[in-house]
């Protein structure tokens, strides 16, 4: 069903673009003009199911997203029936063949990121923890009951996941991790989960939380799916974490486990260490490398914006000025640069031909260069940068966090430079 409606309304979009398209690639008698929106012309690599499905995300993201992000912003606040809405229209999982999943491409599930970025942050990270992470590593590593249990509702956006991996102690070193899993003491077939895990998106509105932790009679990591309906009181808590700088749109929080007990049947099957985790890691980052060039792209058309319209030193506007240009220009560079680099790992990706290396490099840089260029461009609005209601602060506290989760800049330079030299850094 979903797979269809994404896709119809794909279509619907395609048949009514002479826009986009055509604004994208206008010619002249001369031949092609410059678009500074799509400087290197990526839209060219697009199919035209990708580019139909890029226009729908960017339509809804822009007419029912944008409107309350401000305020959502502001009061710390996230309306979970943004899920339900993206389920609607197929955007949740939408890589994942079947159970109600629209098998896109990794480049139109990109797209999608793109467009709910470019709108703010803490929004995609809401989407991607229930698409990339906890969708995706059911997908991936869970059995097909788990599946046929999970996903159907999960791409509707009625059951809502979260992620629990990164704990009190152990941020970037998740193979220390703390929280156990042992045989419950009196209920035969289960589990009992005991530990804390912090920076968790959706946890306080999550119905599955997938936890990893390590079995006490091997040492080794396993990943389970802890229902929150059949949680016995004092046995999950998953208090909110407030008063964040940035991604204040999306709700984080904690997951405190005491003695919870997890069926036997929830926990997945194969995977052990690292691997599980850090393979539904993989897909989300790859989301994120693309995600957070539509924030940058935001950054960048606001700044635009405003250097035309802004008069100063005898009625000029600043676009007039050189050091206005090259903060522009070199915004649009990195941002063109930054998607080709998206797009070429997703063709791999899809071709099960893309590296764990290639993804983190182009999370480290893409972050990296977002969140560079976003902080010179926020100079350009001089003062009025401080008002949230320019919108480029938000964006710039937003990409701090994007350049730190999920494997911090720093800890993809290492895994390069593991891969580069052979020498492993992670002493």
């Amino acid at each position: 069903m979903f797979r269809h409606s994404l896709r119809a309304v794909a279509r619907t979009a395609a048949s009514a673009r002479p826009i986009a398209a055509t604004r994208a690639f206008a010619s002249s008698a001369s031949g092609p003009t410059f678009n500074w929106e799509d400087p290197l012309g990526a839209k060219h690599l697009y199919t035209e199911e990708e580019l139909a499905i890029s226009e729908t995300a960017e339509r809804y993201c822009q007419e029912r997203m944008l409107p309350r992000v401000l305020q959502a912003y502001r009061d710390e606040h996230y309306d979970p029936k943004i899920l339900e809405e993206m389920g609607e229209l197929g955007l949740l999982g939408a890589n994942i063949e079947g159970y109600g999943c629209a098998g896109v491409s990794s480049i139109a599930n990109g797209l999608i990121t793109r467009a709910v970025e470019r709108v703010d942050s803490g929004y995609r990270s809401g989407m991607s923890v229930q698409s990339s992470l906890v969708m995706g590593g059911i997908n991936e590593f869970g059995s097909q009951e788990q599946k046929e249990r999970f996903l159907p509702e999960m791409a509707k956006g009625k059951l809502l996941g979260a992620f629990g991996l990164t704990e009190p102690n152990h941020g970037s070193d998740p193979g220390s991790m703390e929280c156990v899993a042992r045989p419950h003491p009196t209920k035969t077939g289960y589990f009992s989960l005991s530990g804390a895990k912090t920076w968790i998106t959706n946890s306080p509105i999550a119905d599955v939380l997938l936890v990893w932790a390590k079995l006490q009679e091997t040492g080794k990591i396993r990943g389970f799916l802890v229902e929150r309906k059949d949680c016995p009181p004092g046995t999950l808590e998953t208090p909110a974490i407030k008063d964040k700088n940035g991604l204040r749109a999306s709700i984080t929080g904690m997951i405190q486990l005491d003695d919870c007990p997890v069926p036997v049947a929830n926990m997945f099957p194969d995977i052990e260490g690292l691997r599980g985790p850090f393979g539904c890691l993989n897909n989300a980052r790859y989301g994120i490398a693309f995600g957070v060039m539509g924030a940058l792209e935001d950054c960048l058309d606001r700044a635009r914006t405003y250097s035309l319209e802004r008069k100063q030193f005898k009625g000029n506007p600043l676009a007039r000025y050189q050091l206005i240009q090259k903060k522009l220009a070199d915004a649009a560079t990195d941002i063109a640069y930054g998607t080709l680099a998206a797009v070429q790992v997703g063709r791999l990706k899809d071709e099960g031909k893309a590296t764990p290396e290639m993804i983190s490099m182009i999370k480290r840089q893409n972050c990296d260069a977002a969140l560079k260029n976003a902080r010179i461009l926020q100079e350009i609005f001089g003062g009025n940068a401080v008002s949230d209601e320019y919108g480029i602060g938000r964006h710039v506290a937003n990409l701090f966090v994007t350049q730190t989760y999920e494997g911090q800049s720093d800890i993809h330079s290492l895994i390069l430079g593991r891969a580069i030299t052979g020498v492993q850094a992670f002493v």
